[in-house]
């Protein structure tokens, strides 16, 4: 009986660090899901969007990481790490008080080419609203 307990708790030891440590390690706590399942834990106000605490916190959780919009090497030339980077570094992907005319607010929800974050769940639409609100009120670094 001695020996079966053994490799019983064996068995559970090797499960524990094969199965449960890597989730509480994974992408999904570094980056916490939101209302409606959102990459971002992020809620945007219905106006006054200030970029320093809803913008760029969102793109640090939905779209800042590596392979996407980081700053390292990519397919994609966007980073989203700097309001520079974001809003002037590519002509048309934020254009201030035009949410219709910029191709961010277009690829979040899906309008042209493959909706963003491509790598999971979308953005909720509070947060696209947020985005969308962001950028008519002139796209501003506040």
């Amino acid at each position: 009986m001695r020996g079966r307990t053994s490799v019983y708790h064996r068995g559970l030891i090797f499960l524990l660090h094969a199965g449960v440590l890597p989730l509480l390690f994974s992408c999904k706590d570094q980056n916490p899901t939101g209302p409606g399942g959102s990459p971002s834990n992020i809620v945007f106000p219905s106006d006054s969007i200030s970029y320093s605490r809803h913008v760029q916190p969102l793109f640090n959780q939905a779209c800042n990481f590596a392979g996407c919009h980081d700053d390292g090497q990519h397919e994609s030339p966007l980073r989203l790490t700097t309001y520079g980077n974001a809003v002037l570094s590519i002509p048309g992907v934020v254009v201030p008080r035009n949410p219709d005319g910029s191709t961010l607010v277009l690829r979040i929800q899906g309008s042209i080419g493959q909706r963003m974050p491509n790598n999971g769940n979308p953005l909720n639409q509070n947060q696209i609203n947020g985005i969308r609100t962001w950028i008519a009120e002139g796209a501003k670094n506040n």
